[in-house]
């Protein structure tokens, strides 16, 4: 793909001639002059001024060929958030079409948020159901990230790192969804080079040192592969290349290799003019070469949900490495390299909306949305449908169903319709009984088995993968909780009310609790305020001070006065309760009975929430805990960590963290000595090896926070032998 990179409006404006000889340059004039003008005197981390970084966001969108309301959207991205600009004056000046764009792209949020964790999530919701409205919003925003990942180094290391998270958790997977690989391999190469700087700088160094040899081995190769097509006249063009560093990581990661045992770092892509070649291509291949057993995929027969086609398979070369190859048509290589943008159409230089239909995948994002009211649940939700390959079953009367990789029986059935899946008892694979945590592949036939008395279970959360599936269970069982939650709440304040001879009935007929819940701003009604006491988020007493007069509540708390006797023995209890509440405020109180999660174990510097447990207080959960997304949010409650017990010191807690590494004599102990170094204490380790000279050590150690848990995996990652560290989280 042609770089026009350079930042200045001249660039620009040949890559937008590059494709659209006749598109009206004055209008591109207009956009770049009105864009620096509102970034005037604004300077990026750099020093460079402002409007480079529109100019490159709208360079890119020119490179992805995408139509003129969209490249200044690239230009006007950052004016309504960053300057005094407002969306009526852009509509004024560039139209309406534009002005929607620039809305959905803005990170500015006019809605307020309990913590900063939802506000990331609520950003991202909105992002994507704009996305589902107009593909292009999600373009611009992924142009933008690319653009900062570009310039990441100017910023603080603890920023760089977030950023490339975030970007890995969501942008890379969002592009590789949409199909623009070349923007997906750039942003994770970039997020390697930052969270992982030594395997970044390694893999680099590496690469470049064998790259005379590589070279060599790709010219041979392709003369190879020419020669066996010609003879049986298929004209293709071949083209070689060595994968990018986050695919090398990755691999590594998952076959527990070095570098140097990584032997198919190479890809071929053979480029010919209709499909009947690229089968032609492959039997031809096949018949050169050894092909490898079960490393074949047919991509045309049964596309990925972004549009991509093509036949991927891996061969033993003439000096016994494996070699990836992918067979493609001239358009399916467009489309490949492009994704969604390779399908835009034109009339009169502007966008054609129906080019939306080409992505199945973002039309699901809106049922998301009715599903899923909480955003951190709708965020994690996404990010699981991002990260997946597709496998592909089907029905007993044939119909294919699309499948998140290692879905089960149960993620089909709820496919095919909510009630078959709340339903489900059973299913037959083939044929054949299976279990509920059966893993489908690819051409398997699916059958389930229903019964009307059945009903979804927690533990059904563990076996699904799809992230339809886990929302659709979420929602029965949390309706459950929450019925369950109104009952209890009846009865507490049922046996509150006793002792003052009133029925909650009675109170119900006067419209007295009605009023009280109303007091309690509970748009539910009286339903919602029955719910909020069974899980312990208003106290009946509470409730009682809004249906009683004040001297009938007060003579009957006077009767009910603790003896001296017992305030002691109440103060002697109150010294034992959890000397860790005070470290988390609740809303703003730090005096409440907190535990931590032993699902995810919250560190000091973790971004959390709280649920509140009757009868145990409130219970602290990393923001992403799976667990705590099963919860039902009626429960939820603000926590933070508190900064003044933080500092006066918070005593050690207690995290697990997994090693991967060689096999080496006294390596243990170069990691042991390591930890403590970093003035860690140790509290179990456990080591085992593998068969491929390997070893994986699982340490549990006691850190003060997670700056301190990262120090010290920066720490083991620079030993040599050490391949890998994780937190670990049960």
């Amino acid at each position: 793909m042609p770089s026009y990179q350079e930042g200045s409006l001249e660039g620009l404006k040949r890559a937008i001639l590059s494709y659209y000889p006749d598109v009206n340059i004055a209008t591109i004039d207009k956009a770049y002059e009105f864009a620096k003008k509102a970034h005037e005197g604004q300077k990026r981390s750099s020093g460079d001024p402002y409007i480079i970084h529109p100019t490159e966001v709208a360079i890119t969108l020119a490179e992805m060929r995408l139509d003129i309301a969209t490249i200044i959207t690239g230009l006007l991205h950052d004016t309504v958030e960053d300057t005094g600009v407002t969306l009526e004056t852009i509509e004024k000046e560039f139209g309406k079409d534009v002005a929607e764009l620039v809305d959905g792209v803005t990170k500015l949020s006019r809605i307020t948020f309990r913590t900063t964790e939802e506000k990331q999530a609520e950003n991202f919701r909105k992002m994507l159901i704009a996305m589902a409205k107009d593909i292009r919003v999600i373009l611009v925003k992924l142009a933008d990230r690319l653009n900062n990942m570009r310039t990441l180094e100017h910023l603080a290391p603890e920023k760089q790192k977030r950023i490339s998270q975030e970007t890995l958790d969501i942008y890379a997977p969002l592009a590789n969804r949409l199909g623009i690989s070349w923007i997906k391999i750039e942003l994770e190469d970039h997020c390697l080079r930052y969270l992982h700087a030594e395997v970044y700088e390694k893999l680099a160094q590496k690469v470049e040192r064998k790259k005379s040899e590589r070279d060599k081995f790709i010219e041979d190769f392709i003369d190879l592969i020419k020669e066996k097509l010609e003879e049986y006249e298929i004209h293709a063009q071949i083209a070689g290349r060595a994968k990018h560093f986050y695919s090398i990581f990755k691999k590594m990661e998952r076959r527990k290799l070095d570098f140097d045992q990584i032997h198919d770092i190479i890809a071929f892509r053979i480029v010919v003019e209709n499909i009947t070649e690229c089968y032609k291509a492959l039997g031809v291949i096949h018949a050169g070469f050894k092909p490898v057993p079960g490393r074949f995929k047919d991509y045309i027969a049964m596309p990925k949900a972004n549009s991509y086609q093509s036949l991927h398979t891996t061969v033993i070369g003439p000096e016994g490495d494996r070699i990836e190859i992918q067979i493609r048509t001239t358009e399916m290589n467009s489309v490949a390299d492009g994704g969604i943008a390779a399908h835009w159409r034109y009339k009169e230089g502007r966008f054609d909306l129906r080019t939306k239909d080409n992505v199945e995948w973002v039309h699901r994002l809106l049922e998301w949305h009715k599903d899923l009211s909480d955003p951190n649940e709708f965020l994690e939700t996404v990010k699981i449908d991002l990260f997946e390959e597709d496998v592909f079953v089907f029905t007993p009367n044939g119909a294919v169903k699309e499948l998140t990789h290692g879905s089960t029986p149960l993620d089909f059935a709820y496919a095919v319709h909510t009630d078959v899946g709340n339903k489900c008892t059973g299913a037959k694979v083939n044929g054949k009984i299976v279990p509920l945590k059966y893993r489908l592949k690819s051409g398997d036939t699916v059958e389930i088995i229903t019964s009307p008395t059945q009903t979804p279970s927690k533990d059904w959360l563990k076996i699904v993968k799809s992230s339809r599936a886990k929302a659709k269970i979420r929602a029965v069982i949390k309706q459950q909780e929450r019925d369950q939650a109104a009952e209890l709440g009846r009865e507490l304040l049922e046996k509150a009310l006793k002792p003052y001879d009133i029925t909650l009935r009675a109170l119900e007929k006067s419209g007295e609790l009605l009023k009280a819940a109303q007091f309690h701003s509970m748009r539910g009604g009286i339903d919602e305020l029955m719910v909020a006491v069974g899980y312990g988020r208003i106290y009946p007493e509470r409730v009682l001070e809004q249906l009683l007069p004040k001297e009938k509540l007060e003579a009957h708390l006077e009767s009910m006065k603790p003896s001296e006797e017992e305030i002691l023995k109440k103060n002697i209890n109150s010294s034992k309760v959890n000397d860790s509440k005070n470290v988390i405020t609740v809303g703003d109180q730090a005096d409440i009975l907190i535990r931590f999660g032993r699902c995810c174990s919250p560190l000091p510097g973790d971004s959390i929430i709280g649920f509140i447990t009757r009868g145990r207080g409130v219970t602290i959960h990393t923001a992403n805990c799976q667990k705590a997304l099963d919860n039902d949010q009626e429960r939820r409650v603000d926590v933070q960590w508190n900064k003044k017990s933080l500092t006066g010191g918070f005593g050690r807690r207690s995290v697990k963290i997994r090693i991967l590494c060689h096999d080496e004599s006294g390596l243990l102990a170069v990691m042991s000595q390591t930890i403590t170094a970093s003035q860690v204490n140790i509290t179990s380790a456990n080591i085992r090896t593998t068969k491929d000279k390997k070893a994986i050590a699982l340490f549990e150690i006691e850190v003060n926070d997670i700056a301190q848990l990262a120090r010290v995996t920066a720490a083991l990652e620079s030993k040599k032998g050490v391949i890998a560290v994780e937190r670990v989280k049960s």
